[in-house]
């Protein structure tokens, strides 16, 4: 039986209850006020060796206010949207703000930055699903991804999972706009086994349309694949050589550069990228995009989450650094103007050198292919990166062998400075989205 869920309000009423908060705000002696409204709801369902294991629902709604007294700050949310629940929490906004201390980089985001009727960007595709037709794509999924290899003899599941959103932000500058937006996944997770070799690993899609999903069977055949691939890993010697980043691990390398060029770790002085801004930080081959205006994206937005303006911007040209990342109050202690990137990086795009990934792995020639890693290793202040790993030794620029209990090192102005190409291998299921990237030399410790 379907019972598809929906929102519990549309958007003229969360613009009214926002509107509400910011005059309660006014009338309670606010100097300047901010406010999020938001809902959302979503469905998971996992199947274990072809059994339903998990059926989740989630639903939410909640808001938050932010009120200024002069450059005095104070913040409080609330899950309840009644009319006392809302003035209540305004009030205790207030009375937070007047125990703060003054700063003079807080308040709103400059009038003059605020986006005006913002592009409509096409995030909202609800996916119309039941639980039994989740259940029977998990399935799908799981059944595909055992029927690769005999030795897959065991599964962490089939997951199918459904979700949907929608916001209203608004402030007294006159800003008030909103949008829905969903997100959907399938995703699979296997053990394969040969005598005491024990391997898993997995693989999933996530999309906002549906119909951007890879094939359920695709995604349960990769993940058996990829957990097969690594039976009968050998430990090998120290070593200094080449390493290739698999796709889905070399977007790790597009999150530490943009932590290190956001305003946070900047204005505190935390970043091994300070005062780089105009200075080769990547090798001349390296090109970013941080992309708001995809329609479908992932990370997609017209505008960031104080209400600016977003924009397309090349960050990197030919290993320039061109610009960071901030939002108003980040820009202010940098003496600096807002990028509408409050709340983070949106579609941040390597540009591939044009390689495939069997390109990559000849141009290679005998190195390290890493597929896993484990645990966290970067030091934001100095760049040192140190890492387990796992993947596979290449030889003459095929794989020869998998390898497991390694540790990959160096220091990450030098990585990103010895990038040698970057692959068309292109995965777009998240907000960071590159090819696979070969590095010239990184420290490899084994035996």
């Amino acid at each position: 039986m379907k019972d598809t869920p929906r929102f519990s309000y549309d958007l003229a009423t969360l613009k009214s209850v926002a509107a509400d908060v910011l005059r309660l705000a006014r009338e309670q002696g606010a100097s300047s006020a901010e406010v999020d409204v938001n809902e959302s709801f979503g469905q998971s369902v996992t199947v274990r060796r072809g059994e339903v294991e998990t059926i989740e629902y989630n639903r939410d709604k909640g808001v938050g206010v932010t009120v200024y007294l002069g450059s005095r700050r104070g913040h409080a949310s609330s899950a309840d949207l009644s009319p006392k629940a809302l003035a209540d929490t305004v009030r205790a906004a207030i009375s937070i703000a007047t125990h703060t201390a003054e700063d003079d980089c807080a308040g709103l985001a400059d009038a003059e930055l605020l986006a005006r009727n913002p592009a409509n960007l096409d995030l909202y595709h609800p996916w119309d699903l039941s639980v039994e037709q989740a259940i029977e794509i998990a399935r799908e999924c799981e059944a595909a991804a055992l029927g690769v290899d005999p030795r897959i003899g065991n599964t962490e599941g089939g997951s199918v999972g459904t979700h949907a959103s929608q916001f209203v932000y608004g402030n007294s500058l006159g800003f008030l706009e909103g949008f829905p937006a969903t997100r959907h996944s399938v995703s699979c997770s296997v053990v394969a086994g040969k005598g005491d070799d024990m391997q898993r690993d997995d693989w999933y899609t996530f999309a906002r349309h549906a119909d951007d999903l890879e094939a359920a069977a695709e995604v349960g055949r990769k993940a058996g694949r990829r957990s097969v691939a690594r039976l009968g890993g050998r430990k090998i010697p120290t070593t200094k050589c080449p390493v290739l980043f698999e796709a889905p691990i070399a977007a790790s390398l597009l999150g530490h550069f943009a932590g290190a060029v956001s305003g946070g770790s900047l204005y505190r002085k935390s970043s091994f990228l300070l005062d780089a801004l105009g200075k080769p930080v990547f090798s001349p081959v390296v090109s970013i995009r941080d992309v708001a205006s995809i329609p479908r994206g992932i990370a997609s937005g017209a505008f960031d989450d104080e209400g600016v303006a977003t924009q397309d911007r090349d960050v990197v040209t030919n290993g320039v650094l061109n610009g960071y990342f901030l939002g108003s109050y980040s820009a202010r202690k940098l003496g600096m103007k807002s990028t509408g990137n409050a709340g983070g990086t949106h579609n941040l795009i390597l540009q591939s050198t044009g390689e495939s990934f069997e390109e990559l792995l000849r141009k290679l020639g005998t190195g390290l292919l890493v597929t896993e890693m484990l645990g966290q290793g970067l030091n934001m202040v100095t760049g040192d990166y140190s890492r387990g790993a796992a993947g596979f030794w290449v030889e003459g620029g095929e794989i020869a062998y998998p390898v497991h209990e390694i540790t990959v090192a160096g220091n990450m102005r030098t990585m990103f400075q010895g990038i040698v190409a970057a692959g068309t291998d292109v995965l777009r299921r998240g907000s960071r989205q590159c090819g696979s990237i070969l590095l010239d030399e990184l420290t490899v410790a084994g035996d």
